[in-house]
């Protein structure tokens, strides 16, 4: 069976700038592969030329054995890829549910099946019992749910999530990881970049790095602590993480 995603050769460039460089590897279906690397190494360029936000300068991507670059992001959704931000950003006068409600429109066509759907996902997340609150009134770490909740709502085979643990505290990043557990339970292929170390090599079955666009180390997060290369270029003091 092939990969679920597969990158062949992807580079970007903007002007004379390469932020990706030749980059190369494959997601396999139902696992969770973690993308690290140094701060402008070039992976959220490359969430973004996945979802279509960017094409490619060189190379193709592949879903489910279609190629998709060169589709529009909501092209894209519809063939099954979510995704989250780096910085969230809710539709901020709107209710939670009705946050969720309108992704879920991109399944359904009537208002109460895009409202059970909704509801089903705020129960999962655990933000059911702020459905009826702003967007806007809720904490980062719910934010960051909702995010998460938007983006199930497309029903996708697979997601993209950009740091959904940024500036979490200790209790939220656990809640957050329970919640990407049950996301990869239920049979969902995830893409995560994140910088916490614990949380990456935990939750991985793969790990890709990339440092100045190019891909410097892949493997099992065992393999990745100990590759010299990734040590050097990102992980230094904090390889026993």
């Amino acid at each position: 069976m092939s990969a679920l995603l597969e990158i062949k050769g992807v580079s970007r460039f903007f002007g004379g700038l390469a932020a990706l460089s030749d980059v190369t590897f494959n997601v396999e279906r139902g696992d969770i592969l973690g993308l690290i690397g140094p701060n402008g190494a070039g992976k959220t360029t490359l969430f973004n030329v996945v979802n279509g936000f960017y094409g490619p300068s060189q190379g193709e991507v592949f879903f489910n054995g279609k190629k998709i670059s060169g589709l529009k992001p909501h092209q894209i959704c519809a063939l099954g890829i979510a995704r989250t931000f780096q910085v969230v950003k809710p539709l901020q006068r709107m209710s939670v549910l009705d946050n969720v409600i309108a992704s879920a429109y991109l399944r359904v066509k009537s208002k109460a099946q895009a409202t059970k759907t909704a509801a089903d996902i705020l129960h999962f997340t655990d933000l059911y019992d702020d459905r009826d609150v702003p967007s806007k009134g809720l904490p980062l770490g719910k934010r960051k749910r909702l995010e998460i909740a938007r983006a199930l709502a497309t029903r996708p085979e697979m997601i993209l999530l950009d740091e959904s643990f940024a500036g979490l505290n200790p209790t939220e990043q656990n809640e957050c990881v329970d919640i990407i557990k049950r996301i990869k339970g239920n049979g969902i292929t995830i893409m995560i970049i994140e910088h916490h170390m614990k949380v990456i090599m935990s939750l991985s079955d793969r790990i890709v790095v990339l440092n100045y666009g190019q891909k410097i180390a892949e493997g099992n997060p065992e393999e990745v602590r100990n590759n010299p290369l990734v040590i050097e270029a990102y992980l230094g003091d904090t390889q026993g993480a």
